[in-house]
């Protein structure tokens, strides 16, 4: 198939509770009422292999586990995901959108965790040098602001009951993929209303070509 004809993979990104989730829905709407194909999915998971591998990394119960073992497990649902949800809709023209991908990683692990950018970019060697996103919306919202959203961190999520002190690398996490890579990210006021940070998500991805 012709690149051309290839699917636009778009990638929703933010910290817990900055609306990602809701952003999609939008665009979902956005695309059913003009007949475009598209599929939604999210990571981890997106498939019966990955969904698994999510509910080991985010059980409230597995304290124990290591930085290194997390990143590696997002790392292993990430290309399952990528073989059998992301690049099948690709290579048939079909639209995707994505909650959470790899800029998450460099986030959580690379920097709120410590890991560094290097071991992650490592690991994450697939996913980065063959399905990088055309295009990130960034819902940019401190993880505090978030937090406060969503009337604070559910108790059986692992990753948010890591702290506000994690949550505050998170958001530095985000702003510095941002930072780094201007031409793929849309960065949107989350400070907004639900519209309008829809429409200026809109208005970024039609200024990219996406949409």
């Amino acid at each position: 198939m012709s690149e051309s004809k290839r699917g636009k993979f778009i990638t929703f990104e933010g910290c817990d509770g900055s609306g990602k989730s809701t952003q999609i829905e939008y665009f979902k709407k956005f695309l059913t009422e003009r007949k475009i194909p598209f599929i939604t999915t999210r990571e981890p998971g997106g498939g019966k292999i990955s969904e698994a591998i999510r509910s080991i990394i985010l059980d409230g119960k597995n304290t124990e586990m290591t930085d290194e073992c997390e990143a590696l497990l997002y790392a292993a649902a990430r290309v399952q995901h990528l073989k059998d949800t992301v690049e099948p809709a690709l290579s048939k023209g079909i639209t995707v959108l994505c909650d959470r991908y790899f800029d998450s990683s460099f986030a959580y692990q690379a920097v709120a965790r410590g890991l560094g950018e290097e071991f992650v970019a490592k690991i994450n060697a697939f996913a980065i040098e063959r399905y990088t996103p055309d295009a990130t919306v960034f819902i940019n919202l401190s993880a505090r602001d978030a937090f406060a959203r969503k009337h604070g961190a559910d108790e059986n999520d692992r990753l948010e009951q890591a702290g506000a002190s994690f949550h505050d690398k998170v958001y530095q996490g985000f702003l510095n993929q941002a930072e780094k890579y201007p031409e793929r990210f849309i960065v949107v006021d989350g400070k907004q209303s639900k519209e309008e940070i829809f429409q200026s998500a809109l208005k970024g991805l039609k200024e990219k070509g996406i949409l």
